[in-house]
Formats: structure tokens, C-alpha cells, sequence
């Protein structure tokens, strides 16, 4: 494990190198899956699920009923059901806090104007089911949207190989009140909730994380409906001074290497010392002591840098370069940065708040954008569950005030229709 400098392009290259771009044969491949799903529906969600997930699965085995709360808490133990429950209560905080307020005014030559807001109809949640479930994704993807008022909120998830339904995500369905549940997952589910079949009612957008062919067929559906992002590999970068615990460092780098055999994981200080204690663990008993250590021990080794940065400008700049998904400022004064971030999915503040928070009971959401798309994009949020609409009456003396100007500029490029349309409403009847 090496400490790398801030200046040294070449190192860092991998890790400011961002984008969605999914290997060919993976494109080729969803896009078979998704033509199938349109051209068959049902039939085409029912064999690749016999195929990946479920051998006995069947038209009828797709939708699954969502148990009543009082009997699904027993489904899964005490400490889970209750952190569900934490985890519930404070994105709904979080996330009603957001809720956007109504634009309505008038101006001085009474011309009116609002700019309104309304819940999507219907969502589709993808959540994680089989060998990687994530009941933590069923709040975080709900919950807000039922904050919004959305009318139908779906669930997908792949079944088990014995074609059931993970308990705990069935609890987080219950608990946050999913209308539908499907046991169907991969790209044929977002095919599904994009196209419909005759079991699954298209919806509006689909959102939530997946593999490399559940984004990559999110990609290709987008237009079709929406979709709240494309969310890659995960990411994380520490600042960090000579005052932070070297263990809290390198914790969160561990932590997000878990994930993904893809994650990249890095960590920045103008202090020298700080890095090479966390060298130090990153190549240590402290590394290898997790339960995953094979992917740990590949990002480790592969996809994780640590940056001495000469500067407060050079800190900066490998912040806004890399633009991770998540940002966890281990400093004296963490706040004084914060002012001068733009480009970050999540921001985790001093030694008390490790990136876990956010993944489960912070209550700000998980789902974030990756491989730089913090330059453009959000994580999720309750405005995703909306569309607006821009609202205007002209008052009879703007339109006499605006007709001439209007019309020419309609007519400047090359429309006499729209032109005329300004100058019938000033002539006299």
C-alpha cells in the first residue's frame, strides 16, 4: 500500500475516471432480455426467473401478497424488525422535510404565475432479493414516496432459489405500506415495470440499485419511463487531518471495499502520518478481519488510493474530481469544508458518523449517485417522486405590452404561426 501524490495524474487516473459504460456483451445481452420481456411479457419474466432465480416459478407465482404488519414482524428477529422501524421513522423525517411548497404570485401588471408540484402516479422500487437482500433498499426507496403521495408504489425482488420472498424484506414491504410485490428481479423485472405485462401494470419510474445488468437495463428503458440514476460500483473518500484516528479511516475504506470487488475506495490529508498509519492497517490483521475478506483484499489491492495532498486547493481538487458517492470529512472542523464541497453524493461529518449511518438509520438515503455523476445528479430524494408543471396567465395588458416582441421573435426563427398567434389577441374583434 502506497501513498500516492495529489499531483500524479497517472495514479489517479482510475480513480477520476467516471461514467456509466457497460461492457458490450452485457448491453447485447439486456437488450434481448428487454425485447423478449416487451414481444412476451409474462412469459418471458416467468423463464428467466426459472432460469436465475426460481426453477417452479409460473405466471402465478409472480405476484406475492404483502402480509399484514402484525404478522410479518415475527418473520424476522427482534434487533432487525426494531432498526427497521428506527430506520422508517427517520427517513420519513428526513425525507418530509423535503417536501416542496407551491409557487403562486402575481406581478405588477396582474399577470399570474405558479409553479406547481404532483406526486408520479406509480413507481417501481427494485430492491436486491436472493443471496444479497436488502430490506435497508425498501425504505429507502419507499418511504419517500410514500412522503410524496405517489399512488402506486411496486416492489420487485428476485425469489429465492426455494421461490420465496427474503422475511426481512417482506417485513420492510409491510412496514412501509407497498402496495404490490413481485417476485421477479434482473433485467426482466425492469423490463416488466417498464412495459408491462399482463401480471405487472407498467409504472411511471423505476428506481433503486442493482447489479450491472439491472442498471444497464434502467438505462435502456429510460424514455420509456424514468429511472432515478445509474448506480455503479460504491465509493468512498475520507479527508482526513492529523488528528483523526487512523482505525476510522481505514474502517471506512474496508467498509465500502465489502461491497463490491469494483468499489473504489480512497482516502486524502495534507498530513503524511495520518496516511501511513492507515497504509499501516489497510495492509495489516485490521484488514483482514471482516467476514469478506477476499473482495476486501481485491480492492485493497487493486482500487484504493491514498493521496497526500500538498495544500487545502489540492484537497479540493481530488474532491471534485473524483465526486464520490460518499464523502466522510474526518477533521478538525468539518464544517468549515462544507461550504466549498459541490460535488459529493452523501456527507458523513467527525469521528461519530461513520457512512454505515447513512446506509441504514441516519435517515438521509442510500441511494446515491456514483462513478462521478455527483457532477449532475442527486441522490435519492423526495422531488424524485414528483413532476412539476410551470403555470402563467398573461394579464390583457402584458399581452398588448409582449404581441410585437413575441412575434418577432417567432418570426426571427423561421414561425409565422406562433407570430400570429401573439398578434390575433391585440387585434380588434
Amino acid at each position: 500500500m502506497i501513498v500516492v501524490d495529489a499531483g500524479d495524474e497517472r495514479a489517479l487516473a482510475p480513480l477520476y475516471a467516471g461514467g456509466w459504460d457497460a461492457p458490450r456483451e452485457i448491453r447485447d445481452g439486456v437488450a434481448r432480455i428487454l425485447d423478449d420481456v416487451r414481444d412476451r411479457g409474462d412469459a418471458a419474466v416467468v423463464a428467466l426467473t426459472q432460469r436465475f432465480d426460481y426453477p417452479e416459478a409460473s405466471a402465478a407465482t409472480l405476484r406475492r401478497d404483502v402480509p399484514a404488519r402484525k404478522n410479518a414482524r415475527g418473520l424476522v428477529p427482534e434487533v432487525i424488525a426494531a432498526g427497521l422501524e428506527l430506520a422508517r421513522e427517520r427517513i420519513t423525517d428526513y425525507h418530509a422535510r423535503q417536501k416542496p411548497a407551491e409557487i403562486r404570485y402575481h406581478t405588477a401588471d396582474a399577470s399570474e404565475y405558479a409553479f406547481l408540484s404532483r406526486p408520479l402516479h406509480s413507481i417501481g422500487a427494485y430492491v436486491p432479493g436472493g443471496s444479497a437482500s436488502l430490506p435497508s433498499t425498501v425504505l429507502m426507496t419507499v418511504v419517500p414516496a410514500k412522503v410524496a403521495g405517489v399512488d402506486r408504489v411496486v416492489v420487485a425482488t428476485p425469489p429465492q432459489r426455494d421461490g420465496s420472498i427474503n422475511p426481512a424484506i417482506l417485513y420492510a414491504c409491510s412496514l412501509c405500506g407497498v402496495d404490490e410485490l413481485y417476485a421477479a428481479g434482473g433485467a426482466q423485472a425492469v423490463g416488466a415495470l417498464a412495459f408491462g405485462t399482463a401480471t405487472i401494470e407498467a409504472v411511471d419510474k423505476i428506481v433503486g440499485p442493482g447489479n450491472v445488468y439491472v442498471t444497464e437495463a434502467k438505462r435502456q428503458v429510460f424514455g420509456v419511463c424514468g429511472i432515478d440514476g445509474l448506480a455503479g460500483p460504491s465509493e468512498v473518500l475520507v479527508v482526513c487531518d492529523e488528528r483523526a484516528r487512523p482505525e476510522f479511516v481505514a474502517g471506512e475504506l474496508i467498509a465500502q471495499a465489502e461491497h463490491d470487488p469494483l468499489a473504489r475506495v480512497a482516502a486524502v490529508s495534507r498530513d503524511r502520518s495520518i496516511l501511513d498509519a492507515v497504509a499501516a492497517l489497510l495492509t495489516g490483521d485490521f484488514a483482514r478481519e471482516t467476514g469478506r475478506g477476499e473482495i476486501v483484499q481485491r480492492v485493497l489491492s487493486e482500487r484504493t488510493w491514498l493521496i497526500h495532498a500538498g495544500s487545502e486547493s489540492a484537497v479540493f481538487e481530488v474532491i471534485e474530481r473524483f465526486a464520490p458517492e460518499h464523502l466522510s470529512l474526518q477533521v478538525a472542523d468539518p464544517w468549515s469544508l462544507v461550504p466549498r464541497i459541490r460535488r459529493a453524493g452523501a456527507i458523513f461529518i467527525g469521528d461519530h458518523t461513520p457512512v454505515a449511518a447513512g446506509d441504514y438509520i441516519a435517515g438521509t438515503n442510500h441511494t446515491l449517485p456514483t462513478s462521478g455523476a455527483s457532477r449532475f445528479a442527486s441522490g435519492l430524494r423526495t422531488a424524485d417522486y414528483y413532476r412539476t408543471m410551470s403555470v402563467v396567465e398573461n394579464s390583457a395588458q402584458r399581452m398588448a405590452a409582449d404581441a410585437e416582441t413575441l412575434a418577432a421573435l417567432a418570426e426571427f426563427e423561421g414561425l409565422p404561426a406562433h407570430a400570429r398567434t401573439a398578434r390575433m389577441r391585440i387585434e380588434p374583434r
